[in-house]
C-alpha cells in the first residue's frame, strides 16, 4: 500500500472510531494520536536500518509534540487507533496487530530489566481502555478488551474481557466467568485490627480484675 493511501486509511479509522471527527483537514491537523503513529513509522524505518540514535531522536520529538511515547522498535499493524492519547507509552518489543484501539494513559510496558521479548503482544481487534497497564511479555487475545484502570500481568484469551488489579477475566466468548471472590465479603484490615485490639484489651481487663480480687 502506498504512503498516501496508508495515511488515508489511518484517517478513515478516526472517522469510524470517533464521532467528533468532522473533516479530513481537521483530523489531519489536530489528532495527536494520528501524528504519533505517523512519526513512529518514520522512526521505525531508521530503527530497522540500525540508526538507533536518529530513530530515538524522532520518537522523542514525537513525544514532545503529541504526549505519546512509542519506542521506535515497537511493531504496529494497520488501522491502529489512539484515542485522546496523552500519556500512552508503548515499549520497544511491543507487537500490536491490526485494528487495535488504545485510550489515554495506557501503558504497554515491561516488568523489569529482563532481556529479549519483554513487552506485550496485542492481537487484532483488541481494545485497551483508559489508564490500563499491560505489563510483561504477555499476549492480549483477538477481540479482547482490557477495562479502564486494570493492571494485566497474565495472558488474556481471545474474545475475553479483563478488569481489576490484577486483571482477571470476567467475560469469555460472550459468557460471564464465575469468580471465587465474593465482593461483599472482602476483608477489612482496619476492622480486623480493631477487633484484635479489643480482644487484647478485654484480656488485660480480665487479668487486672483477677489481680485485684487476689490482692489482700
Amino acid at each position: 500500500m502506498g504512503f498516501f493511501k496508508r495515511m488515508k486509511e489511518d484517517m478513515d479509522v478516526v472517522f469510524e472510531q470517533d464521532p467528533a471527527a468532522r473533516t479530513y483537514i481537521e483530523v489531519f491537523l489536530t489528532y495527536s494520536g494520528l501524528h504519533a503513529i505517523w512519526w513512529h513509522r518514520v522512526a521505525h524505518v531508521f530503527f530497522k536500518w540500525r540508526l538507533f540514535f536518529i530513530a530515538r531522536a524522532i520518537s522523542q520529538i514525537s513525544r514532545f509534540l503529541t504526549g505519546i511515547e512509542i519506542h521506535p522498535g515497537a511493531k504496529i499493524g494497520r488501522r491502529f487507533f489512539i484515542d485522546h492519547g496523552m500519556g500512552v507509552v508503548i515499549g520497544e518489543t511491543c507487537e500490536i496487530g491490526n485494528d487495535v484501539t488504545v485510550f489515554q494513559g495506557v501503558t504497554l510496558g515491561g516488568t523489569g530489566k529482563e532481556k529479549g521479548k519483554r513487552h506485550p503482544t496485542i492481537k487484532d481487534h483488541a481494545l485497551i481502555a483508559t489508564g490500563a497497564k499491560v505489563l510483561g511479555s504477555i499476549t492480549i487475545g483477538e477481540y479482547s478488551k482490557v477495562g479502564a484502570g486494570s493492571v494485566v500481568l497474565k495472558d488474556v484469551p481471545d474474545h475475553s474481557t479483563v478488569v481489576g488489579i490484577p486483571g482477571r477475566v470476567v467475560i469469555q466468548n460472550g459468557e460471564k466467568v464465575q469468580q471465587r471472590l465474593d465482593h461483599h465479603r472482602l476483608p477489612d484490615p482496619i476492622d480486623e485490627r480493631c477487633k484484635q485490639l479489643q480482644t487484647e484489651i478485654d484480656a488485660l481487663k480480665q487479668e487486672l480484675a483477677q489481680y485485684k480480687e487476689e490482692s489482700p
